[in-house]
């Protein structure tokens, strides 16, 4: 069987946390399985002579905390040349995250497979993507008027509210009728009213978790990672200091699941996080999700294998 390369766009490999990091856990299952690995970043890449290329570091990695890869040379990689990409790349969403989707799809349209499909990144930004669930969401209102927003707050008592295109918890506010400072909180967010954010019902079970629920080709794993907020706290972030805690998907996590799986199919997003609380989705996240390494220890699991099964199957069709 021909070695599977694989190239993995990411930030800096260097200042992940390997116990954390769910892109460090797929690289490790490629390697146990011999694949090759290349990673770099996005502006590593590059056009030239009707080919996208990256400026490439042909990478080792192992499952320590304080040695855990191992880098060779940087090559110039043609992206055509490669079995397939992971496009693991943080937010933010923004130009420069979009110009490289643009260049995936040159390497993608030259018969290299890339997880997710770039123009569904493009496609299904995280905030916006659960729009077409309309019933699976908490009341919401998407706008940049200062004073729609401010309606949507007194009609449904508490709000939260987020701009679109951030990520770990950052700029998210809990704001309550009758709150001094909506106004200026609005103002700063909506930078002066003139970019548009997520207002949405504050829901209480926030207490009980923020669940991840990660979907493989569609297919939910069987536990999800409930991200209880730190005391004092109402995000359900690991980044802004919740408590992750494995639990079992109830059947309402599994309805959830259901509803969005065909889309997702027909997008070809094959790595999906499923933000859910209570009984709503409020995100579904496509471009890194994460929680990996959480929910392997809590429940022996080996997700990335999961994944990379799914990937196998892909190339064998190719």
């Amino acid at each position: 069987m021909k070695q599977i390369i694989l190239a993995v766009l990411m930030d800096d490999i260097s200042s992940i946390k390997p116990i954390k990091d769910s892109s460090f856990a797929m690289m490790l299952e490629a390697q146990k399985r011999g694949w090759e690995i290349y990673t770099f970043d996005t502006n590593d890449m590059f056009y030239e002579d009707g080919k996208v290329v990256a400026n490439a570091c042909k990478t080792l990695v192992r499952d320590s905390e304080h040695d855990w890869y191992e880098c060779e040379d940087i090559e110039e990689l043609p992206l055509n040349n490669i079995d397939v990409i992971f496009m693991r790349k943080d937010p933010p969403f923004d130009m420069d995250y979009i110009y490289a989707t643009y260049l995936l799809e040159q390497a993608e349209n030259s018969g290299t497979l890339v997880i997710n499909k770039p123009s569904s990144l493009r496609d299904a930004n995280e905030k916006l993507f659960a729009l077409n669930f309309p019933e699976c969401m908490p009341e919401t209102l998407v706008s940049s008027n200062i004073k729609k927003l401010s309606e949507f707050i007194s009609k449904i008592k508490t709000a939260v509210v987020k701009p679109l295109d951030g990520m770990g918890g950052t700029d998210i506010f809990k704001l309550t009728k009758g709150g001094k400072n909506i106004e200026e909180v609005l103002l700063k967010i909506t930078n002066q009213g003139s970019r548009f954010i997520m207002a949405q019902e504050f829901l209480p079970e926030i207490k009980d978790g923020d669940k991840r629920i990660l979907l493989i080709n569609g297919k939910p794993v069987d536990y999800a990672l409930a991200r209880i907020p730190a005391e004092g706290n109402f995000k359900g972030n690991l980044a802004a200091g919740a408590k992750g805690i494995g639990q079992p998907l109830s059947e309402r996590d599994r309805y959830l699941c259901s509803q969005i799986t065909p889309m997702l199919i027909e997008k070809e997003l094959m790595f999906v996080g499923l933000d859910v609380i209570g009984d709503f989705i409020t995100e579904i996240n496509v471009t890194s999700p994460t929680c990996i390494r959480e929910l392997d220890s809590q429940f022996s699991l080996n997700i990335s294998s999961m994944l990379l099964d799914e990937v196998e199957v892909k190339l064998a069709l190719r």
